[in-house]
């Protein structure tokens, strides 16, 4: 009998392989409440995070895969991924650092994705710390690699609090000045991976303003009013009460795909910035971030082709990513947030999702 590791019920044999030249496997972090956070070292993914409903029951929040090889041919292949270097879409696959232009991979249109080809959702990291509640991951991006300059040194920590917090911490340094945009990926249905849609979920967002992007996901200036479109998350929607609206943005996305940009003091403040709730399970999760911005995706591509973990399917909208981030194209921007780290610089950055059940 293959071993099982946690409530999860996913089987540490199945998450062990060779991927090029080095060993994956599987990492559970649990705490005094009895919720769980796996963790593969493959892509440095969120694997499940079991959290309880209001009845008790401990749900599975994130969406995935029950083994690496799947991972390996997954048509998702963000699912819970540290992306990396640079999350979310550089225009045109190009950028100029101290004068000189950088050409990188075309993996989504006309333009670069979270990192290119092979970013960091797909590399092997190594584990350099671990215990009962906490993981910390290591990856060096040699210089060059998918086009861009510098040796970059990342980690990546996970920790599981009591309180039912998931703390996502990122540090980073160089030894060439490149650009930096790390983010994860999860994908979340906090009425429990599988269910087929996260339109009754109640959001907010301390968002007053959003970036508008062209039809290939670009922003193309400055941000603009949420007030009077459906982008308005500034008191609790439900996420698909709008979506369906006769409105550009949503027209070029199926859905929201745009990074909101947050009400902050400075836009490097730990704070919180939103709330996702879904009416099914009681289930809450607060976020916090000290980063300008969150992604939001509500999975408008997914197909629902495969059978991922515990024999589910994932249809379109099954989930929502909210991805903690700088801007995209930031680097062809120089009106935002910038995201160019120089030697001597360390990048330092933290997330947290904190899980607690409707009162």
């Amino acid at each position: 009998m293959k071993k099982t590791e946690g409530i999860s019920g996913l089987q540490i044999a199945l998450f062990e392989k060779n991927v090029d030249g080095k060993q994956t496997g599987l990492y559970t972090l649990t705490n005094s409440s009895g919720s769980e956070l796996t963790i593969t070292n493959y892509g440095a993914k969120i694997v499940s995070i079991m959290v309880p409903d209001k009845n008790g029951k401990f749900i599975d929040v994130v969406l995935g895969h029950s083994s690496i090889e799947e991972y390996l041919k997954s048509e998702e292949p963000y699912f819970g991924a540290i992306c990396g270097r640079t999350g979310n879409r550089i225009a045109k696959g190009k950028f100029t650092l101290d004068g000189k232009v950088y050409t990188l991979a075309v993996n989504n249109g006309p333009n670069s994705l979270h990192g290119g080809i092979k970013g960091f959702n797909a590399v092997v990291w190594d584990v350099v710390k671990e215990s009962d509640n906490f993981i910390e991951l290591h990856y060096l991006s040699v210089d060059g690699e998918e086009g861009y300059p510098g040796n970059l040194d990342v980690y990546v920590s996970y920790t599981l609090t009591n309180e039912n917090e998931v703390i996502i911490s990122y540090r980073a340094t160089t030894d060439q000045s490149t650009i930096l945009n790390l983010t994860n990926h999860s994908y979340f249905n906090l009425s429990g991976a599988g269910d087929p849609y996260i339109g009754d979920h109640l959001l907010t967002i301390h968002a007053d303003t959003y970036l508008p992007t062209d039809e290939t996901a670009i922003p193309y200036g400055p941000a603009e009013s949420v007030k009077g479109t459906p982008m308005d998350f500034t008191t609790s929607h439900a996420i698909g009460e709008r979506i369906n609206d006769d409105f550009e943005q949503l027209r070029f996305g199926k859905g929201y795909d745009h990074t909101f940009v947050l009400n902050k003091k400075t836009s490097d403040e730990f704070a919180y910035f939103g709330v996702c709730e879904s009416p099914k399970t009681g289930i809450v999760m607060e976020m916090f971030t000290d980063q300008p911005g969150v992604q939001i995706y509500t999975g408008n591509w997914m197909t629902g082709n495969f059978v991922a973990k515990n024999d589910m399917y994932y249809p379109e909208r099954s989930a929502v990513c909210f991805e903690t981030q700088h801007y995209p194209d930031s680097i062809n921007k120089p009106d935002y947030p910038s995201v160019v780290l120089r030697p001597g610089e360390v990048f330092n950055s933290k997330t947290t999702y904190k899980f607690s059940i409707r009162k």
